[in-house]
Order: structure tokens, then sequence, then C-alpha cells
């Protein structure tokens, strides 16, 4: 009686010990997929800084970006752009031209055209991209602009974003130098917007006309 009555236990413990031992090969594979297979996102952060020059040659736009993939493989950027959502022509583009060293422009600062990179698993990584738009198309006005920063990677086919944030671009005092300015609101006087929008329709002016010929 008590061999019948033990070999049942066993018998009910075996479906038991398979569930647990189920449990643990599950979790395994999964712990391995996200530790080391996951296909994760880029993200990025608001830059507080830029530098930009606009001219009747072309508006450049160079800004520091961290980018981070938040997955364990690596994801290929192959192209980087700026859109403005917000604006009446939501097809305006800034192409991205080049990567710098720096944020601050001068002769030392290299010149690396745009080119694919990787961005491995769980990385972070530093860039000062430069993007441009030909003169007349595009001449920024004395204001904020909504911007979007959207990359193309390789395992997609269309634009992915990356962030979006407020531009600044009444810090532009001295437009047709390519100098560096702070990205924020509390430090832009009023005589720093006035400069800043006479010096831009001036531009905008030139850009009508050129546009209108």
């Amino acid at each position: 009686m008590s061999a019948m009555f033990l070999a049942g236990r066993q018998s009910s413990d075996l479906p038991a010990a398979a569930i647990v031992a189920g449990c643990a090969l599950i979790f395994t594979v999964a712990s391995f997929w996200w530790l080391n297979a996951r296909q994760g996102r880029l993200t990025s952060y608001e830059p507080h800084s830029f530098a930009a020059v606009a001219n009747e040659t072309s508006t450049q736009l160079r800004l520091p970006l961290v980018i981070y993939n938040t997955g364990a493989k690596p994801i290929v950027v192959q192209n980087l752009q700026l859109r403005f959502p917000d604006e009446p022509d939501t097809a305006l583009r800034l192409l991205w031209v080049t990567t710098r060293r720096y944020l601050k422009p001068d002769s030392g600062d290299g010149h690396a055209f745009a080119a694919a990179f990787p961005v491995g698993g769980r990385e972070a990584k530093q860039l000062f991209v430069e993007f441009r738009a030909p003169f007349p198309d595009f001449v920024p006005q004395a204001r904020d602009y909504k911007v979007s920063v959207e990359a193309k990677v390789g395992h997609h086919d269309d634009w992915r974003h990356l962030l979006t944030f407020t531009w600044q671009a009444a810090h532009m005092v001295d437009p047709g130098s390519y100098i560096t300015y702070r990205n924020t609101a509390d430090d832009l006087t009023t005589d720093d917007v006035a400069k800043s929008d006479a010096a831009l329709k001036r531009l905008a002016a030139k850009a009508a006309a050129a546009r209108a010929s």
C-alpha cells in the first residue's frame, strides 16, 4: 500500500518538475535574447548649443548630437536629416553634409563627408553633425523652430524619429559668420532678437529676389 502511495506521489511530482524545468529554460532563452539579440531603437537628446551660418550660398546648422542604441544588436545609421514639421513647407529638409570633430567651426575642426556609421548595442555615440540647405531654399527667421532629427537605418526603409527639440534661431545675431550659440531662451535679450531679426530679414529679401528672378 505504501509502495503504491509513494509511486503515485512520485508520478504526480513529475509534471511539476517538468513545469519548473520548462520555465527555467524559457527564462534562460529570453534572458539571452534580451542581453544579446534584441533589436532596439535609436534615441537622442536635446542640444543646448549649436553653430549656424546663413548667407547667399547656404544655411548651415551644426548640432552636437548624442545617439543611443537601446537594444543589444548594433544599428547602422545610413543617413540623417532635419525636418520642420510645423512649418507651412513641410517638405523642407536640411540634409546631412559633413561630420566634424568639434561644435565650434574653425579650420582644424575636421571634415568628414556624410557616411554610414554603426551604433553598438547599448552604446552612445557623440557626433557634431552639419546640416545644410542651399540658398535661397531656406533662410531662418529670428524665432523658435520645432525641429525633428530623423535617421535612415539599415534595418528599416523609412526615416526613423530620433528627437524633436526647439531651435532658438533668434540667437543668430551675426548670421553671416559661422559661430556657436547657446540654444536656450533664458539668455536671449530683446536687443539680440532685434539684431538677429534685422540681419535675417535682409537675407530673406535677397532670397525672395533670387527666387523671383
